[in-house]
Order: structure tokens, then sequence, then C-alpha cells
């Protein structure tokens, strides 16, 4: 988008904020980069310059605005709705897989050379991957200045910076501030925060529905590893560097985000993960265009627009739930995954609540007997049969994966069908295409509505609600009275 310059120049003259994310204005006479909605008067037409990523922005020599922090923007929509090869790298820079390995590892998790993923990625973002990695250490760097007391010399290393001195120079390179301003700067007129958990926002694109978003993942909620407490969806987090526990409530504005971290390096990896989880960087307008096209979904869309798709922080977990639940109710598959977390799960202290355990890894529950698992045979076969596929690394479900391959590995191993498939596929993978025709939900609310009843023409129906099929069974299961679409406290 960032090349339609008069589209652009448009969005920062009426400060729409639907584009936060979508490109960054720089102003060639301030040497500053903003977000679209930036509150400060908009530069002349003549002196703006539109970049793909913060990232360019900064190669490009600009520093990040302190009135509008466009680096706290939502995450550009287009990473979660494409599969190729710039939004899947995308997706693994944001989980911070560049981390430990740099480069090399990225594309080792893609399959290509470094060479073609530098070229493809500066083409389309303007930047290689060592900038967009740069970018993100920066907004890592800045949210334990801003939100810890932490010494200097451990938040550069909790954000994946080789030395001080290369932290201390992005920091001023990026803010036009040295990490002690920065901090000064956010703390002016009150104390350092707190040692322990850190509290963040976590901005999203308006509207946001909050009832069936955080009313599905409570109503599925892990006994151990998930609760509802306090007003905030509560759970565990397995990270690459150790576990957390996450607080997430719903704001007018925001998702208030709650983190403890044992070790801090997983900062990026876990607000990408929290951020994934909601789908906070969708775009519902584009969902609503297309949606509110189908005269019957129109009145439906139009009554709570900006519903968004429950998704996971851990595609493996919820793979493993989805055969778990296969052909039972909603409180029988939380008993199966409760039993399994208490028995196999990793156990943590949660001073803060009453969660107790990570939900175990693929590998761990690869090699359990499956006798032990209180449900049908050939229920049974099915999830030992992910599980080791999981486990082997012969079923890829990570964000950097390839979304048809993981379709056609999982339609391979028994018991495992197009139901499931989809299902993994929308909440797991985060394909915003994925659609379950066959779902009971989906076709009692497809025939209340007056939609085609059987899952062959629903799917005709549904080629029009396309790249958007996700959300329109998100909008069709809303129009039951599941506990899925209720906010704890809200009604049933």
């Amino acid at each position: 988008m960032h090349e339609d310059t008069e589209r652009c120049v448009r969005a920062v003259q009426s400060k729409d904020a639907r584009f936060d994310g979508w490109f960054f204005t720089a102003v060639l006479t301030t040497g500053i980069y903003c977000r679209p909605s930036c509150p400060v008067a908009a530069p002349k037409p003549e002196n703006m310059r539109f970049f793909p990523s913060a990232a360019a922005a900064q190669q490009g020599g600009f520093r990040a605005c302190k009135r509008c922090r466009p680096d706290a923007s939502p995450g550009s929509p287009e990473w979660d709705v494409r599969a190729d090869l710039v939004a899947r790298a995308m997706r693994l820079i944001a989980d911070g897989v560049m981390g430990g390995g740099g480069v090399p590892a990225l594309a080792d998790r893609l399959g290509y050379s470094v060479r073609q993923i530098e070229r493809q990625l500066l083409a389309e973002l303007g930047a290689g991957p060592l900038a967009l990695a740069r970018a993100q250490r920066a907004q890592t760097a800045r949210l334990l200045i801003e939100t810890t007391a932490l010494p200097m010399g451990d938040i550069a290393f909790a954000a994946g910076f080789a030395s001080i001195r290369t932290f201390n120079d992005t920091v001023r390179e990026v803010f036009a501030l040295s990490p002690s301003q920065l901090r000064e700067r956010a703390h002016r007129g009150s104390g350092l925060p707190a040692a322990g958990t850190l509290a963040l926002r976590l901005p999203f694109r308006r509207p946001l529905q909050p009832d069936n978003l955080f009313g599905h993942l409570v109503a599925t909620a892990v006994p151990g590893v998930e609760e509802w407490r306090d007003g905030a969806y509560r759970r565990t987090l397995r990270l690459p560097h150790g576990h957390g526990i996450v607080a997430l409530r719903p704001e007018p504005d925001h998702v208030g985000c709650q983190l403890t971290l044992s070790d801090l390096r997983d900062l990026a990896s876990a607000i990408s993960r929290c951020r994934r989880l909601l789908d906070l960087d969708a775009d519902p307008q584009a969902v609503t265009d297309v949606l509110s096209s189908d005269e019957i979904l129109a009145p439906v869309v139009g009554k709570a627009p900006g519903r968004r798709v429950p998704r996971t922080v851990d595609a493996a977990e919820f793979a493993l739930r989805a055969v778990l639940g296969q052909q039972i109710s909603t409180a029988a598959a939380r008993t199966h995954a409760g039993r399994l977390a208490a028995a196999h799960g990793d156990q943590i202290e949660d001073p803060a609540g009453g969660l107790s355990r990570l939900f175990p890894a693929a590998g761990t529950l690869a090699g359990i007997d499956p006798s032990d698992l209180a449900m049908p045979r050939s229920r049974r076969d099915s999830f030992a049969a992910l599980a080791q596929a999981l486990a082997a690394g012969k079923v890829d479900l990570s964000i950097g994966g390839d979304w048809h391959e993981a379709r056609l590995r999982l339609a391979a191993l028994p018991g495992i069908g197009p139901w499931t498939v989809e299902t993994i596929a929308m909440r797991a993978l985060g394909d915003p295409d994925a659609f379950t025709p066959s779902d009971l939900g989906v076709r009692a609310a497809a025939a209340a509505l007056g939609l085609p009843g059987t899952p062959a023409a629903l799917s005709e129906r549904a080629q029009a609600w396309r790249p958007w099929r996700a959300y329109a069974v998100q909008y069709l299961w809303a129009t039951g009275d599941h506990a899925i679409n209720h906010l704890p406290g809200t009604g049933a």
C-alpha cells in the first residue's frame, strides 16, 4: 500500500487509525516517522515519504515519533492473511526465531537460502531480515525500559542485543533518546514500576468484539492451564527460553496484558503469541466489506462488527486438543485435556491465581501409552498418531510453516477428517479462509438464517466470502446461545 501515494496522503490527513501498521509516514523536514493516525498536524504532502515497515523507515535515517510511537502500532494484517515466503518469514521474525541463530536460523526454518530470503524481504518491505529483527529488538528494549526497573545491561541482554554499546546506539538512533532518557521520560512524575509482572497495552484496529473471542477461550479452557479470573483470561505459556503466565483483559481501546516470564528474552515471542491468540492484527474493515456483501450475512455482521478468530499460543497444543474434542461436548473435551495436563504437564507456580501446569509438549504425549486415554480406540489412535507426527516433525504447524502442506499431512493421519483439518487450519495455523461447512454449529446457524443447509451447497455459497471464511464461521457461531459467545458473567 505504501506505493499508493495518494491513498496514503488521504489516510494521514484524516488520521485514519485503520491504516496503522499498514505503512509508515516519514517527514523529510523533521527526520521522524509516524503512524498514519499521529495526532500532530499532518505535514505537507511533498514532505511525506512512505515506507512499508518501521525497519525500512529506520534504514532511511528516520527516527520514531515520540508522540504516536509508531513502533507500537498493530502489526500489518498481511502477515496473517498470506501464506507466501515473506509472510511466513515475518511471522517467524516476530516470534523471535532469529534470536538464537540469526538469518541462517530463519532460512533453515523456511527451507530457502539466506540470499533468497534477504532478496524477497528487501523487495517487499524495504529492509532485510537483520534490519527487521533490529527494529523488533528496539521495540522490546523500549518496553522493558519503560515497564521495568531492570538495569540497562539486563535489558540489553533480554532484548537480544550483542553488546551494551549496540543497545545504546540502537535506542538512541531509533528513538532519539538514550535508554536513561527514555526511562525518565516514561516515568516523569512517578516512580519506577515494581519488579515482577510486566504490564503492557496491546493495540488493535477497531472495532473489536470481545464476547466470542474471550468467551470461546474461557468456555474451552483447560483446568490448570487456563482460567478466567477477575475479568481476565489467564493461561500458561511454553516459550523458547522458559515459561510464562499471561493475563489478558479486554478494554475499550486496547487489551491489557500482564506477563510474568521466567526468562525476559521471551518477551517479544510472548507478545507475538498473545497477539496471534486474540487475532489483534486483523483488519476488521476488510472483513466487514466482504461479508456484508452477502444480503443474509450483512445484518449479522452489522450487529457486531469486529469479531476476531480465537486462535492459539501453541499450534501443536491446539491440534492435539482438537482431536481430543472430536464428537464430544466442550465440557468433556476440557475434562480430557485437564487430565492430560495434570498427569503429564510440567508444574509451575502461580502466586496470582490458580494455574499450575504447562500443557504437555507433543514429544511427551507421543511417549505415553494410548490405552491410558479414556476415549474410544479410534480416537486414541488418532491422538497418538498426531502426537508422534508432531514430535517427529512430520507435521509442521509452526507459524512459519506451509498451510497447504500442513493440511495434506494432517489429512493423511488416521481418523483426522476435513472438520478437524479445517479447525486446526483456522485456529492453529491462522488461515483466515479456513472453513468448516460440516460443523454442527455452522449448519444450525445457516439453516436458521436461510443459508444452504448441506455442506456442499454452503461451501458453494461461501465462495463469495473468501478470503474471510474463518470470520464468517465466527459470525455464524455467534447467532447461537452457546457459552463460547459470552464473556463470563454477561449471560449464557
